[in-house]
């Protein structure tokens, strides 16, 4: 076809996304030592993925086992992401004043305390993946009858775990002298990376909303997650003090409008209206299009995340789940839950691989490894580098591999760090199923390791049942831009499942029979029994004769970030 021919098809279909909704999100990506935030564009009338652009960030590691982010640097990035995402709409032809929304998702349990006085963050950003708060875990769990870490599960739906973030913000006002310091001067604002975005883009110090929604609340342990507010209880049991927590929202509504900012070069965004707000694994399931009670998604990131819609009624697990907010897709509407089954490490062993063995250059090239042997040969990897989470909380376990003979090669290890991926997700999804009663019949998934697609076919033949890829596998930027749009006074994007546009998707089925799947599935559980109760979290007293926090915990390559998403488009008017 004539170069003229193919640029007119390309005016034709961009006049048609002018007519309809375009936007953009900021989403995560695992790279080494950086975080990496993107721009995604979509079509609103079909949710193509239109344009997107990256902007990295880097990550610090001050000790073994601490993660932090500078707060600073993460909107810093929003706003060049942004601009350059408007930039490329431009030479595209397609006018970003049509754009009529922003949106905001994250991974959820990221902690923040910042001066709203100066605007001034306090601290980095704890990561979610952070261990530093392993000894107050301890203290606290050694305060409840029978040092029982499910004592808040009734309330919050989550054990008392150095994943979430209240333990975070406690070691902040117990270690930081600038955080305990602006608490008790009523200046400390606490948030996630959603409430800090979202404060900073509706004017910071100078009037900026603070807020979070129900997901990224529910993530806290402060959080009732039946009277869907914070609890005072909950919030005495931490010692901390209400007033610097964010006001909780729908993840759908408007919160407030963009602000210029000197940061914001053309200021193109100006008083566009921010709608929507998620954590990043409910807007994978949103996303997803997951809004029936059974239906379910695991996405496949840095860590693995299973989540299975509950509806209305929030169902506690037996077997070592968390039960959590959904979503809330509207002031007035119902408040969705859902089980999730959380693995720390699933991408991330990719990277071990890469930066710690040197065994691959790139992620591509693992699955050639790990295809050219077919086979683990009996070698078992469990990657419990910062323990072990679903199903079995236990943070004492390490990562070991195990079954080795002089036969076995780096292919071979390839293989079972595949296969270690799909042996957790295998395991929370027995869990989820036992909770359940009704036994899952296909999985859909989705995040950036599902372009391998042995990883795909192994994850069919241990689970036994259909893995379900859609085409465009980044649905969490997809499932903010959904919430965005759908937001009451916005309503450029209808969730009614009529009106929902069909995903087009790759099927893997199971090419194993059962038998040799569960061998191998019971081989895997043995391993994971001889990870556990590998270190101890007793202090371990320094040179100078002082306790330090905790022993080893080796650590060194987990990113996560936020994502922000602007999404919109006004109709436009005019000939056909």
């Amino acid at each position: 076809m004539a170069d003229k021919d193919v640029w007119n098809k390309m005016q034709k279909r961009h006049l048609l996304v002018e007519n309809r909704i375009t936007s953009a999100m900021l989403t995560d990506y695992f790279r080494g030592k950086l975080l990496s935030h993107e721009t995604r564009v979509f079509n609103s009338k079909t949710a193509e993925l239109l344009s997107h652009h990256q902007v990295e960030i880097k990550q610090s590691f001050p000790k073994e086992g601490w993660v932090e982010e500078d707060p600073k640097e993460i909107l810093q990035s929003v706003y060049e992401c942004m601009e350059r995402t408007c930039e490329k709409l431009m030479q595209l032809n397609i006018d970003i004043s049509n754009i009529k929304a922003i949106g905001v998702t994250n991974q959820r349990e990221t902690t923040l305390v910042w001066d709203k006085e100066t605007g001034e963050p306090l601290y980095n950003a704890i990561v979610w993946l952070d261990l530093r708060t392993q000894s107050t875990v301890e203290r606290l769990i050694n305060r409840t009858p029978g040092r029982n870490k499910n004592h808040l599960r009734h309330k919050t739906g989550l054990p008392i775990s150095t994943y979430f973030s209240a333990v975070k913000l406690r070691w902040l006002m117990d270690n930081v002298d600038e955080v305990r310091d602006a608490v008790v001067s009523h200046r400390a604002m606490f948030g996630t990376v959603d409430s800090w975005l979202i404060w900073c883009l509706t004017g910071g110090k100078s009037g900026g909303v603070h807020c979070t929604d129900v997901t990224n609340a529910s993530r806290t342990m402060l959080f009732n997650i039946h009277t869907m507010d914070w609890d005072p209880e909950l919030c005495k049991y931490f010692g901390i003090p209400m007033e610097i927590l964010p006001r909780v929202r729908s993840s759908s509504e408007i919160y407030g409008l963009m602000k210029i900012s000197s940061c914001w070069k053309s200021g193109a965004l100006s008083g566009i209206p921010i709608s929507g707000c998620l954590g990043d694994q409910s807007a994978a399931l949103v996303g997803q299009m997951c809004f029936q009670d059974g239906q379910a998604k695991n996405t496949y990131g840095t860590g693995c995340f299973l989540l299975r819609n509950t509806g209305a009624k929030p169902v506690m697990s037996d077997h070592g789940l968390l039960t959590t907010v959904a979503y809330k897709l509207g002031r007035d509407k119902p408040a969705c839950y859902a089980l999730e089954g959380s693995v720390a490490i699933a991408g991330a062993v990719v990277r071990w691989l890469q930066d710690n063995l040197g065994i691959i250059g790139s992620s591509e090239e693992l699955e050639k490894l790990a295809a050219s042997v077919g086979t683990s040969y009996g070698c078992y990897f469990v990657p419990a580098f910062s323990g072990l989470y679903a199903p079995y909380w236990e943070p004492s376990a390490r990562g070991i591999i195990c079954g080795l003979t002089q036969f076995t090669n780096k292919s071979h290890l390839a293989f079972a760090a595949l296969e270690a991926v799909c042996f957790q997700t295998r395991e929370i999804l027995d869990a989820m199923n036992q909770d359940s009663g009704i036994p899952l019949t296909q999985l859909q998934v989705d995040g950036g390791m599902t372009s391998n697609k042995l990883l795909m076919q192994l994850q069919a033949d241990i689970l036994c049942i259909p893995v379900v890829k859609p085409s465009m596998p980044e649905t969490t930027a997809l499932g903010a831009a959904m919430a965005a749009g759908a937001a009451e006074g916005v309503s450029v994007w209808s969730l009614n499942p009529e009106d929902l546009s069909e995903v087009t998707s790759e099927k893997f089925d199971p090419q194993i029979n059962p038998e040799e799947s569960e061998f191998r599935y019971a081989r895997w559980k043995k391993a994971v029994e001889k990870s556990k109760n590998w270190e101890t979290t007793q202090p371990v007293v320094n040179g100078n004769g002082e306790p330090s926090i905790f022993s080893s915990v080796p650590l060194g390559f987990y990113i996560i970030g936020s994502m922000l998403m602007l999404i919109g488009a006004k109709y436009i008017t005019g000939p056909n």
